[in-house]
């Protein structure tokens, strides 16, 4: 089949507006057709079916009628108004008309057939008043509260949906929670083409809304349980998977704020884009550790997101004072921003919602999670881990670094955290105590970094007034030394060193000593001889001048003697 054969037989989708929703609906709710929104009391299905008539208004042009069988118009304009939304206004310009019908039960008997076509008159003059394209009636159980007879009610409901179908209208249905079925009298097998339950659960005293696409002939759909919000901007849908496993990455690096940490991390810091976790227990420097990122950050004329989950920014602030940080000049720029709230002021899909609208307000090239461990107070662990999940996710999609802190309770495991969100980390850093000779030190590691070398040796980590510094720890004979020890062993060291380097220099000068007499001695015994050869050269001239004076004497006795002189024995 052709891709246009295809798109022909795919089903037309109409937007709802709702933020999410057409998301996990892969486009929005059936064109033309009805959708029922079911839930029990207060889940937000009025307006659900509201947002949807209005947002069809406002962002596509497309008037809707809204019938009411509880709320009066008034009622229903004054409980919107906190959105923004101007009923009054949209109902002048003929663009939405809300029809109110009161029905009393105690005034309904019983009697004869029951149908619906005054219903379908009213409603049906409505649409052509204004050219309606979407339609919401509210609640539909109203229309047959005082009767009995479930099949005569299954029967017009089945055939109010099927008139719907035939004006060519999107229309949603909202229905009251049966015991033991979706709505009341369990039509939304049959007759309805979009099934969408609300529910409105309580655990541990923490409020969470969640949002289920029951069915959706003709379309793909998400089946999960999506948290959504009720919020200043309507509703919000959150689903998990609302960003997929491709967004782009960059070989560009950020500097940590600590020099040092830099050339642990290939020397030239962490991934722009990448998600950064420090863990550690109570004390271990974590939140100076994210100031200096912070501090780096801002230092480079970007801007950067925090969010506190346990101190107030004020209190940050002045800590960090205490180390060399100077938060406030970033903040007088608008570089940094703080958002402190705690976990517990409302569900994590709120948290989540703010992080999302501040996010995109402030457009931050850093956000840092002060510590994320505090969450599993807004919710669950899988919550949690979900709220993480999302979260992360949106921030790589938009290159934006994420850095995070999380608590190790003591007797956990030091590498592990409570989320269970390690395997998500590009750069995984640790901060421990070690404990020895009666004090308390800090050690500095790092577990992991994808994609760089980086190093696997261990850092004494020290806070100081001019911040964060990380020197070497003594390792030596199977043992690390921190703090005071390491000192007391670069001191032994360092006197030892003098030790050997004066017995080194005494050995010198012993040599040279020696060496002196040991030439003196050389130079003496080479003028003895030197005097010795002298003395024999002496000799042997002595002798050869005695020998000629011999010589002359012999000749001169022979010629006075007149004697015969014989050749040879002269």
């Amino acid at each position: 089949m052709s891709k246009t054969t295809l798109a022909k037989n795919q089903l037309r989708k109409c937007p709802s507006g709702i933020k999410g929703l057409d998301e996990i609906t892969d486009g929005g709710l059936p064109l033309g057709r009805t959708t029922l929104v079911c839930g029990t009391a207060g889940c937000g299905k009025t307006l659900m079916g509201m947002e949807f008539i209005v947002r069809g208004i406002l962002d596509y042009s497309e008037p809707g009628v809204f019938m009411a069988f509880e709320e009066t118009a008034a009622e229903l304009t004054q409980n919107v108004t906190s959105l923004g939304w101007d009923l009054e206004e949209l109902t002048a310009t003929e663009k939405l008309s809300i029809d109110y019908v009161y029905i009393d039960p105690q005034e309904i008997e019983e009697t004869g057939d029951y149908d619906l076509e005054a219903l379908f008159i009213r409603l049906g003059s409505a649409i052509d008043a204004i050219g309606a394209k979407r339609v919401v009636l509210d609640t539909v159980e109203v229309l047959f509260s005082g009767l009995s007879n479930t099949a005569i009610v299954r029967a017009e409901l089945r055939r109010l949906f099927r008139w719907l179908k035939t004006k060519g209208v999107t229309a949603i249905v909202t229905g009251e929670k049966g015991e033991n079925s979706l709505t009341r009298y369990g039509i939304e097998e049959y007759v309805s083409d979009c099934v969408i339950r609300l529910d409105h659960r309580l655990y541990e005293d923490i409020s969470t809304r969640k949002l289920q696409i029951v069915k959706y002939r003709g379309s793909s759909h998400g089946t999960n349980d999506y948290p959504f919000l009720i919020n200043s901007d309507g509703i919000t849908v959150l689903p998990i998977t609302s960003v997929g496993l491709d967004h782009t990455v960059t070989h560009e690096r950020i500097s940590s704020g600590i020099e040092r940490l830099d050339t642990m991390l290939g020397g030239e810091g962490y991934f722009r884009g990448s998600s950064i976790l420090i863990t550690g227990t109570a004390g271990t420097g974590k939140t100076t550790l994210a100031a200096h990122f912070a501090e780096a950050t801002c230092r480079r004329g970007e801007r950067c997101l925090y969010f506190a989950f346990e101190e107030a920014p004020q209190q940050i602030i002045r800590n960090m004072q205490s180390v060399g940080i100077n938060l406030p000049e970033f903040v007088n720029q608008g570089l940094l921003r703080f958002q402190a709230r705690r976990p517990t002021a409302y569900g994590l899909e709120m948290h989540l919602v703010q992080i999302h609208s501040l996010i995109k307000e402030f457009q931050p090239t850093v956000v840092i999670i002060d510590p994320m461990s505090n969450l599993t107070m807004g919710g669950t662990i899988l919550q949690a881990k979900a709220f993480l999940f999302r979260l992360i996710d949106l921030l790589k999609s938009q290159q934006i670094t994420v850095f995070l802190t999380n608590l190790i309770q003591g007797g956990m495991p030091v590498e592990q955290t409570e989320i269970g969100v390690s395997s998500l980390m590009d750069t995984w850093l640790e901060v421990r105590f070690v404990e020895s000779n009666g004090e308390r030190n800090r050690v500095f590691f790092i577990l992991k970094s994808r994609g760089m070398k980086h190093s696997n040796q261990v850092r004494e980590l020290k806070l100081t007034k001019q911040g964060v510094e990380l020197v070497d720890v003594y390792l030596g004979e199977g043992m690390v030394l921190t703090g005071t020890a390491r000192k007391i062993q670069a001191e032994k060291e360092k006197a030892m060193n003098l030790t050997r380097k004066q017995q080194f220099e005494r050995k010198r000068r012993d040599f040279a000593r020696q060496k002196a007499i040991f030439q003196s001695q050389i130079t003496a015994l080479q003028a003895q001889l030197e005097r010795e050869e002298e003395n024999i050269e002496e000799m042997m001239q002595e002798e050869q001048s005695q020998q000629d004076n011999l010589q002359q004497n012999r000749v001169a006795i022979a010629q006075l003697r007149q004697a015969d002189l014989i050749q040879g024995n002269e």
